[in-house]
């Protein structure tokens, strides 16, 4: 009987109902399927008051860790032939709960010494997230062997408008009855559990070697080049600014909140103006460069992690 731990934060409860039906082919066959849903102590609101979603920004990008709920002994104290950790990405970052667990000491015991297959659901940029995760990986002792990404495959600009419809009204339908639905599509959802006839394969032959080249054969991942740039630049900003929150005070700290408009309009800005920049660059120099792009494709596809 192979065991397998099923881990993971859902603040909508999209993030569940993708690995519920990742998990759909391991039913009736020889695995005992473990969930846990990590829990911080002090919960994040959905929808989340618009101030208080700018407010987890400093915290989120610099990976400061919050208090979460003790993991069950009888989840704690099994050892697990597999791990698939479920995660959003929040300010190009695994969220607090799940950098939270990764951290924490309950987290390194259950990853230490085994496979890992990460599974993300995003608006769409999460490459630099997974990176993160990667090496948070290799600090716990855990082997990453396979990565699934499923997003929004709405253009850049129309699902900014949506996920924020979704994210601070809290309402997951169409704007106005003309924007499309935000976040992973129901259809790419239902249609998760292609990836857990693969997993379960590699699990009952404990053969891993090619596991992420056979998700990649089922589209589990897709690298959009132009994104890399604007996800590498959004992260260099981002340091600055929440190096220079972090010294206004903690969360809620009036000192701090009473700047966090500006970082409001800032990403407006941002997202608006200078990603549009950003991708006309990247237009510009995409045959010089080529190269260089496919490969930073093969690699941001792969689970592989860059030696420093």
């Amino acid at each position: 009987m192979k065991e397998v731990l099923v881990v993971y934060y859902s603040q909508t409860g999209q993030q569940q109902d993708i690995l519920k039906n990742i998990m759909q082919p391991f039913n009736g066959t020889a695995t005992n399927i473990t969930y846990h849903e990590i829990k911080p102590i002090k919960d994040y609101p959905f929808p989340w008051p618009k101030l208080d979603f700018f407010d987890v920004f400093p915290e989120s990008f610099l990976q400061i860790p919050t208090e979460l709920e003790a993991i069950p002994v009888s989840v704690l104290n099994k050892k697990y032939d597999l791990i698939i950790l479920g995660y959003t990405v929040w300010y190009l970052t695994p969220s607090i709960p799940i950098n939270s667990f990764l951290k924490s000491n309950e987290g390194k015991k259950l990853l230490k010494d085994t496979p890992v297959v990460t599974v993300i659901g995003a608006r769409n940029m999460w490459i630099m997230a997974q990176e993160k995760m990667k090496h948070l990986l290799v600090n716990c002792g855990a082997r990453l062997v396979g990565n699934i990404a499923l997003v929004d495959r709405n253009i850049n600009h129309i699902s900014l408008i949506t996920i924020q419809h979704w994210m601070l009204d809290g309402k997951k339908d169409r704007k106005w009855g003309v924007f499309p639905k935000p976040g992973v599509s129901e259809k790419d959802i239902s249609e998760a559990s292609k990836f857990g006839h693969t997993i379960q394969e590699a699990l009952m032959s404990n053969q891993y070697d090619n596991l992420q080249d056979n998700l990649l054969k089922k589209d589990a991942v897709t690298v959009i080049p132009s994104l890399i740039a604007t996800d590498k630049r959004g992260n260099v900003v981002f340091s600055k600014w929440a190096n220079m929150l972090i010294k206004k005070g903690g969360p809620n700290s009036p000192k701090r909140r009473k700047i966090l408009p500006y970082f409001n309009y800032y990403m407006i800005f941002a997202i608006w103006v200078i990603a549009p920049i950003v991708f006309i660059v990247f237009l510009l120099t995409y045959l010089p460069l080529y190269g260089r792009i496919k490969k930073q494709k093969q690699y941001y596809a792969s689970v592989q992690l860059k030696q420093d």
